[in-house]
């Protein structure tokens, strides 16, 4: 099973939750709304992609987005969590990248088709090294940038989600229940394109998170 490092704890990871919509802009610029509740689907544990391996764009997509998040890493099990204690459920955070056939699923969508193969391929959930909770006490406050080939793409302030990390653990921890090990693509800002072989592409958070990937 794949695993992440939160300090000296390896966490195995279990399940990845991706929010679909949780900024309005990126909701904008998809033609979309978000709605009162968030609207989550799920990635395999194969699209795992860990610092230091390539990006890879899938031979049967011609248009392979970034998104850029915030990441969480669950550190106990829990259900029903309520959301003043959310953040306790918390071992670390990460950034990482969504990555999505965005031509695989506009046929999708305009099929009536799941989404799986467009958002699950294997490589298409990037996560940078995480750092203990304790070093983002408030996770509602981050600031986190994408930068491709040393231009920034996207520019995200965690004010302005939809749902904020603590909801976004109640609800899931209602729904689905959270294990450890779990991970939390908590939504992406404006600013998604596509990407292009060679590309660097470098997540940064403050002067916790500094990592760069390449696309093979």
């Amino acid at each position: 099973m794949a695993a992440i490092r939160i300090g000296e704890r390896p966490l195995r990871v279990e399940n990845i939750f991706c929010v679909a919509r949780n900024y309005m802009a990126h909701a904008a610029e998809m033609g979309a709304a978000i709605g009162p509740e968030p609207v989550v689907f799920l990635k395999p544990t194969s699209a795992l992609l860990l610092p230091g391996a390539p990006i890879p764009l899938p031979p049967w997509s011609n248009e392979i987005h970034h998104e850029a998040e915030l990441v969480v890493a669950i550190g106990r099990s829990g259900r029903n969590i309520d959301r003043a204690a959310a953040l306790s459920y918390v071992a670390g955070y990460g950034l990482g990248l969504d990555l999505t056939a965005r031509d695989v699923q506009a046929q999708a969508k305009k099929n009536g088709q799941p989404w799986t193969l467009a958002k699950g391929y294997a490589g298409s959930a990037v996560v940078t090294g995480f750092v203990p909770a304790a070093a983002i006490p408030f996770p509602g406050e981050v600031v986190y940038r994408l930068e491709v080939d040393g231009d920034t793409r996207q520019y995200a302030d965690a004010r302005l989600m939809a749902f904020d990390v603590p909801a976004l653990i109640a609800w899931i921890s209602e729904r689905f229940g959270l294990s450890e090990g779990d991970l939390i693509f908590t939504g992406t800002p404006e600013g998604v394109g596509p990407i292009h072989g060679g590309q660097q592409l470098r997540l940064v958070l403050g002067g916790l998170i500094d990592e760069t990937f390449v696309v093979a």
